[in-house]
């Protein structure tokens, strides 16, 4: 079930890597290489994804690579939310994936792209029609962000959460389904094209909100969905236990997991976006988590 793993999420975005801890990347890279190793000697066909940037940047990853940083990695992901937080338009998505082409001849997929529904949820609409019509058929993975809103108690897994200004509080609306378990108007679009168009659904720790989430992806005919495991839940209380059940729930999908988010007592900030202090920590809970949800198969030739 598991087609992908992801290592990081965005991290060229300061709220999800420090680059005051690592202003060069290059701890970075160091970090990527030794997860994608891990997770190809736990399983040669499991496609390693290196995390993908926000904002879309050619030169990032030309720094990346120079840190051999795309040596362990399979396809480069981006993401875009041009209707909420980047500065350019909706229409310029082809042009942003031809920038990132032009410096590699890795494939590209778009692991999140969505429009939030605050102003007006017709504009999602138009959203969900818009990166369709551009996206289906420019690249191979596609992953609209997100199915649910998320609700206001929790907060966003984000650095800076108020202090990054007016637009945080779009991360509340980016669902196509309401906090309240209501379908927005945009919902209907979007399952027209679910079956080239996969999902990104963060699970926090011992969701609620995880079986209604499959029944919802089976309805709309989902084939396709990102996620993440997070590594400092692997410290939480029966942290294997909460895996478990949300990779079995998800056993009918095709699956990019995410892996990302630096324990606090193991990072150098002490933040879930601080540089590890041992990269091959990160590297190891990776390759466990293959092993134990995508385990490689054993090729045993058959002779007549």
């Amino acid at each position: 079930m598991i087609e992908a793993a992801m290592i990081w999420n965005e991290p060229n975005n300061k709220s999800h890597w420090d680059p005051a801890l690592d202003p060069d990347w290059s701890r970075f890279s160091d970090m990527v290489t030794r997860a994608g190793s891990a997770i190809r000697q736990a399983n040669p066909d499991v496609t390693r994804v290196l995390g993908g940037m926000s904002p879309i940047d050619p030169l990032w990853l030309q720094r990346v690579e120079g840190h051999g940083g795309l040596d362990e990695v399979d396809v480069i992901a981006i993401h875009g939310f041009p209707l909420d937080w980047n500065l350019w338009p909706i229409h310029a998505w082809p042009d942003k994936i031809a920038e990132i082409e032009a410096v590699t001849e890795k494939p590209i997929w778009v692991t999140e792209v969505g429009v939030g529904s605050f102003g007006a949820e017709e504009v999602q609409v138009f959203g969900v029609n818009r990166t369709a019509e551009l996206l289906i058929g420019r690249v191979p993975r596609i992953f609209w962000y997100s199915l649910f809103d998320l609700p206001h108690s929790w907060g966003a897994e984000t650095r800076h959460r108020e202090a990054e200004g007016s637009s945080y509080y779009r991360h509340f609306y980016m669902g196509l389904i309401r906090e309240d378990g209501t379908p927005k108007p945009s919902l209907d679009d979007y399952a027209r094209v679910a079956s080239e168009m996969g999902l990104m659904q963060w699970f926090h720790y011992q969701d609620p909100r995880l079986d209604d989430a499959v029944a919802w992806m089976k309805r709309l005919g989902t084939r396709h969905l990102r996620t993440g495991l997070s590594w400092a839940d692997s410290f939480r209380p029966n942290a294997t236990d909460w895996f478990d059940r949300q990779m079995d729930a998800l056993a009918d999908f095709d699956v990019t997991l995410t892996f990302c988010f630096t324990p606090e007592h193991l990072g150098d900030g002490q933040h879930h976006t601080s540089p590890p202090r041992d990269p091959q920590q990160f590297a190891d809970f990776c390759g466990w988590a293959i092993d134990r949800y995508a385990p490689a198969v054993t090729r045993t030739a058959v002779t007549a």
